[in-house]
């Protein structure tokens, strides 16, 4: 009430000099913009910074949804617009989208790899960017983008040997006997071999490539380090050879992690070379004791996380609820409750700069996705992700959440599950 009275005294002041007014106005605009617009894009800035330290939340987008979008450029920008508009309208903020999945390319301007089978605008709209229009909806729907890549991946699933192009680097090192140990065949699937540096330089400058010519908030390597080997059988040694040819002093494990270590520092530091504002994390697998195993992986996660060197952020995907068990009925390690205490436990003990944000599954939301259970905890809740969020910020040391993945989105078993978690993302 006092503020209405002020007012229309004021008005009643004024009503009888016009002259008054118009000094008034004048006086006022010198005022503003002496004292009050600086004022103002000070606490513009501030707000966009405090915005850029809000807790990230993305979604997966994969070769998979790549491959499901509409091949002309029109109803392609349409659906792109329709997807940024999902994620946002669930709570989130950022996309992680496949760039590099099976050493292959997304983007008109990625020379490195030659464009994925996967993506389906390549024949039809030869001259259209896909992911320059990908990028440019996220921006324009408030949502960062973090390009997503399988750094050591050549073949897997829908991907043969017989798909890849004959002009593809890949081939090329094949086919020449003095670099074909660049890629190696282990399990019936190919891989780049990470202990060469050539492997490691070219995948640099692939992401110095990406960088320099997209407007990516972020870099994002998935769990594709090395695959599961068995160094008493040669046909499973993988790099092995390379190993004893190397006359590295390292044992041969910790030779391995090093290797691993090599590419993520450099990718580290050409991300941030090329893109001051960019970020540079890992997704990795849940259990610390996988990473740390002697037989996969090989992923030095001690060294990372006790540096700034090496990754931004690293984000476990603790794809598992609360009361997952072991094939005997016992509590899993892996059960996120005491897979999420060991990362938090972690960071907490090597006091780590590196963010620690959680990969969550929305696959698995509404199925019979096994967990050990005699009915999957899956199926007899749907709160499961909620509740995984509230335990994850109690713990004062989680800053982000990834969700596994986007063609999730329409699955009617997960949509309980995906409106708690909307819920929980409003809070």
């Amino acid at each position: 009430m006092v503020r209405q009275d002020d007012d229309r005294r004021e008005r009643r002041g004024f009503e009888n000099c016009a002259f008054g007014g118009v000094l008034l106005f004048f006086l006022f605009l010198i005022f503003f913009m002496v004292f009050l617009e600086p004022a103002l894009g000070f606490f513009s800035y501030a707000a966009d910074s405090a915005s850029s330290e809000k807790e990230l939340r993305g979604v997966w987008f994969s070769y998979l949804d790549w491959n499901e979008m509409p091949k002309s450029e029109a109803e392609f920008k349409e659906r792109a617009d329709r997807v940024m508009t999902e994620i946002q309208a669930e709570g989130m903020n950022a996309i992680f989208c496949h760039v590099h999945s099976h050493s292959d390319s997304y983007g008109q301007k990625l020379q490195s790899f030659p464009a994925s089978r996967f993506m389906v605008t390549k024949e039809k709209s030869p001259s259209f960017d896909p992911l320059a229009y990908m990028i440019e909806s996220a921006h324009r729907h408030g949502l960062r983008f973090h390009a997503w890549v399988n750094p050591y991946r050549v073949s897997g699933y829908l991907v043969k040997w017989a798909d890849i192009p004959e002009s593809s680097i890949v081939k090329k090192w094949a086919a020449d006997p003095a670099k074909k140990r660049n890629v190696l065949l282990h399990g019936g699937e190919y891989y780049l071999n990470p202990s060469s540096e050539e492997v490691r330089n070219y995948l640099t400058g692939a992401i110095r490539e990406l960088c320099a010519n997209y407007d990516i908030d972020g870099v994002q390597f998935d769990d594709y380090f090395y695959p599961a080997l068995d160094d008493s059988d040669p046909e499973k040694s993988f790099d092995k050879a390379d190993y004893e040819s190397s006359g590295s002093t390292l044992s041969l494990s910790d030779w391995r992690r090093d290797n691993v270590s090599k590419l993520v520092l450099a990718v580290h530091r050409t991300v941030h070379e090329v893109k001051k504002d960019a970020v540079f994390g890992v997704s990795p697998v849940p259990l610390l004791s996988s990473l740390r195993s002697e037989k996969a992986y090989f992923v030095d996660i001690d060294r990372w996380m006790s540096s700034a060197d090496y990754v931004d952020y690293i984000m476990p995907q603790i794809y598992h609820g609360f009361e997952a068990k072991t094939g005997k009925g016992t509590p899993a390690k892996h059960a996120y409750a005491e897979c999420l205490a060991s990362w938090v436990k972690l960071k907490r003990e090597k006091k780590s700069p590196v963010k620690l944000m959680v990969g969550l599954a929305l696959y698995k939301a509404g199925t019979k996705s096994w967990d050990g259970n005699s009915t999957p905890e899956w199926l007899r809740f749907q709160d499961i992700l909620a509740r995984e969020v509230r335990a994850a910020r109690e713990s004062g040391e989680v800053q982000g959440f990834g969700i596994f993945d986007y063609q999730n989105f329409d699955d009617a078993a997960a949509q309980p599950e995906l409106q708690n978690l909307r819920k929980v993302f409003s809070e």
